[in-house]
């Protein structure tokens, strides 16, 4: 009892202290990839452009990144060859920040893996899946990470707008759950204009 105190003691603080590490690294195991949907006939030209993230989940979020979380941009621009660069657009300690990536194609379409992934300190493998899509309203994606020999996986909502329905909302909660996450590890974060529709 006294140690499930003290480790909810440290996921509220935010310690992220590498002698408590362990103590928060979540007990959700990522799933294999065999039980995630992959987009049939993927169109890598069609999911190009920007895409707002309405909704979050992963075995990572706790109480504490739910309390500071806020809507950002997600942006795939399509290269020469098929690989994506990748800019996330987010506000962080209140400034705009920009994440920049390159998503590297897969032997199947609309899989890919983290380009230079050497260069992403502790990062040993990296997938991205786009698991269902209709291009122009909706997309869901999973990723899965392995760090410093933990596995970490989450599944985005992606939006062309702002908003989407309640329906698809719904659908992307009980995926989630049925991957063994909770509510508290689902964002639907709240829609803002600053940063991530500057010009």
């Amino acid at each position: 009892m006294a140690r499930g105190i003290l480790c909810l003691g440290l996921v509220l603080l935010g310690a992220l202290q590498a002698p408590a590490q362990d103590s928060l690294i979540s007990p959700i195991p990522a799933p294999h990839l065999i039980s995630i949907p992959l987009q049939r006939d993927f169109q890598e030209d069609q999911f190009q452009g920007k895409w707002y993230v309405v909704g979050i989940a992963g075995n990572s979020i706790n109480a504490t990144r739910r309390a500071r979380f806020k809507m950002y941009t997600t942006t795939y621009e399509l290269n020469d060859d098929h690989s994506y660069n990748v800019t996330s657009t987010m506000i962080r300690n209140d400034t705009c920040d920009h994440w920049i990536r390159t998503f590297v194609p897969n032997d199947q379409p609309g899989q890919f893996t983290l380009g230079d992934i050497e260069s992403h300190v502790g990062v040993q493998n990296y997938t991205v899946r786009v698991m269902m899509t209709n291009y122009n309203q909706f997309a869901m994606m999973f990723f899965k990470k392995v760090h410093d020999n933990y596995e970490f996986f989450k599944i985005s909502l992606y939006g062309r707008t702002k908003e989407l329905s309640a329906d698809m909302k719904d659908y992307f909660a009980r995926f989630a759950k049925s991957l063994g996450l909770t509510d508290d590890h689902i964002i639907f974060p709240v829609p803002i204009d600053e940063c991530i529709d500057d010009k």
